[in-house]
């Protein structure tokens, strides 16, 4: 007998695994009632929404670079070269095209915050483009 701190019972759990497994095989929603339906995204939502955000990219901004970073990143990798970080990133399973502009930092460098690797990544990207 399983104890913890589960919210749910077991049956619970296989109920709401076979009540989501038409839509994870099919990749759209499978209920005849459209109100069960989830609502699109709005117009005015994160960038997040659409995928991840590549540093360099048209639409890249500071802020959601840092975002991005946030998410594969702790603070207990810093300070860190850019071939540390890239590794950490790695072992978080962020995206390819977050990871390259790290690993194409100068080696020599070193971050101690997201914030000081988030510009470094948004003012390398503006001189690839530029």
């Amino acid at each position: 007998m399983q104890r913890g701190s589960d919210r749910l019972s077991v049956h619970r759990d296989e109920e709401m695994k076979h009540e989501l497994r038409g839509l994870l095989r099919s990749g759209h929603p499978t209920r005849t009632e459209e109100w069960h339906d989830p609502e699109p995204t709005a117009d005015d939502d994160l960038e997040i929404a659409g995928g991840p955000i590549a540093p360099g990219g048209s639409t890249a901004s500071m802020a959601s670079v840092r975002t991005e970073l946030v998410r594969h990143l702790n603070r207990h990798v810093f300070p860190a070269g850019p071939r540390d970080l890239a590794r950490a990133m790695r072992r978080s399973y962020a995206p390819d095209s977050l990871v390259e502009p790290v690993e194409r930092l100068p080696r020599t460098a070193k971050y101690t915050t997201v914030q000081q690797l988030a510009e470094a990544l948004v003012e390398s990207g503006r001189e690839r483009q530029g």
